[in-house]
C-alpha cells in the first residue's frame, strides 16, 4: 500500500532539453494529510515561459500553477501552512511578494523569502515551494 501519490510526474530531459538530465521527479507529493509542492516558476505546464524578465509576472504564473498542484493533491490555497520563495534580485522583492500577497489574502502562511545567485534557469527570476494540508473531513 502506497504511503504517498505523486502528482505529474516528469522527467527532467523532456523538461529541461537545454541539459543533459535525466532524473524522474514530480510537481507535487501528497503524503498523509501532507501536500509537498516542488518549487514553481513563472513557466505554464505546457513548458512556456510567462513574463520573461518580469518577477510579478513570473510569480502569477507560479500561483497558478501551485493552486492547479493543491486541487490535484486534494488540498487549495488556503490550506498552505508554509511558504518559500527565491528571487534572483532583491529588487524583485516588491512584486513578487504584492502578487503572492494577493494569493494568500487570509490564509496567513508561515513564509521565508531568501535572495539567491540564480535558478535553475536563467531566465527565472523566482521560484516558490509550498508546503499546504488536506483538512480531514468533519
Amino acid at each position: 500500500m502506497p504511503t504517498h501519490t505523486r502528482v505529474r510526474m516528469f522527467n527532467t530531459k523532456d523538461t529541461y532539453p537545454n541539459q543533459t538530465l535525466d532524473n524522474d521527479l514530480c510537481q507535487a507529493v501528497r503524503a498523509g494529510n501532507t501536500v509537498y509542492v516542488r518549487g514553481q516558476v513563472g513557466t505554464d505546464f505546457d513548458g512556456q515561459l510567462v513574463g520573461l524578465g518580469d518577477p510579478g509576472a513570473q510569480a502569477e504564473q507560479a500561483m497558478k500553477n501551485v493552486a492547479q498542484l493543491l486541487k490535484e493533491a486534494g488540498s487549495d490555497i488556503s490550506h498552505v501552512v508554509k511558504t518559500t520563495t527565491y528571487i534572483t534580485d532583491p529588487r524583485y522583492r516588491e512584486a513578487v511578494y504584492q502578487v503572492t500577497g494577493q494569493w494568500f489574502k487570509g490564509v496567513f502562511p508561515i513564509s521565508t523569502g531568501l535572495v539567491v545567485v540564480a535558478l535553475a534557469q536563467p531566465e527565472w527570476l523566482m521560484e516558490i515551494d509550498i508546503i499546504a494540508v488536506i483538512p480531514e473531513e468533519v
